[in-house]
């Protein structure tokens, strides 16, 4: 969709946020967008609006981009920036995120690009209407150290004082065996527990997305076993937070709830 990423020409360059059917802009006039040098402002593509933005080409080439994506107090500006002007929008009107950073030279150019995509934008601005995504992400904490790793008891001897006590290997084979089935016992119920949160959200969502796993950082002692992001209906929204705590009182299991967000995850598809 995007004519051309970071790396154009001299000339001003139309900066899109986003597509939207309808726009209410009365939260969107006045954010400053990506630049000072210019207003957030409506691009009318038909029946779509884009909300686009002028900026300087020369802030967005390939260079000048590649060394922002290197400042990372800068990409945060950047990112905050956008999705701010995104966020605003869509609480006030069913939106399309861009991707950030999506420039085209000149407004016709952006109308012209931006229309080859109307057919998916109807589509997703239908579905995502009335709806918001929420997170949702299920951890187990590690079990309590068991005394089956432990070496074998030595038998204190005269003659020989690193001499296992009898029978203390096979007894330590055992219990290192138990420890594992244990273990294997406990990441098979916890995998089942968050199987069971993600049916019993998916069937209150009108869609769902099954995200990559987190490892933990460092310090962290749990294990995170769901991360999954899901398209809820406004009305739902309560009923979504009940059934979380209803799910975290029944299974046990550590479940966070993030959101309302915009549907980013869900744009996409149609």
């Amino acid at each position: 969709m995007t004519e051309h990423g970071p790396g154009t020409s001299d000339a001003d360059t139309l900066y899109v946020f986003a597509v939207c059917r309808n726009p209410d802009l009365s939260d969107v006039v006045g954010l400053p967008g990506v630049t000072d040098d210019s207003p957030v402002s409506p691009l009318s593509l038909g029946t779509l609006t884009a909300i686009v933005q002028t900026v300087r080409a020369s802030d967005f080439t390939d260079e000048a981009w590649q060394a922002r994506l290197s400042d990372q107090r800068e990409l945060e500006r950047y990112a905050r920036a956008h999705h701010d002007v995104v966020s605003a929008l869509a609480a006030r009107c069913p939106t399309v995120p861009l991707p950030m950073a999506t420039l085209y030279h000149g407004a016709q150019r952006a109308r012209d690009a931006l229309a080859e995509e109307e057919d998916r934008f109807h589509a997703a601005l239908a579905r995502i209407a009335h709806h918001a995504e929420w997170g949702v992400k299920v951890y187990a904490s590690p079990g309590p150290r068991d005394d089956g790793d432990r070496p074998p008891a030595r038998q204190v001897a005269s003659a020989d004082r690193s001499r296992p006590a009898p029978g203390a290997g096979l007894a330590y084979l055992n219990r290192r065996r138990g420890v594992q089935e244990r273990r294997e016992r406990s990441q098979h119920e916890a995998l089942r527990t968050a199987e069971a949160v993600d049916t019993e959200v998916r069937g209150l969502a009108t869609a769902s997305r099954r995200l990559r796993v987190h490892p933990q950082p460092p310090g962290e002692r749990r294990v995170q076993l769901l991360n999954a992001t899901y398209l809820v209906a406004e009305h739902r929204a309560e009923e979504l937070a009940v059934l979380t705590r209803t799910l975290r009182d029944r299974t046990g299991a550590q479940i966070e709830l993030s959101g309302p967000w915009v549907p980013y995850s869900f744009v996409g598809e149609v």
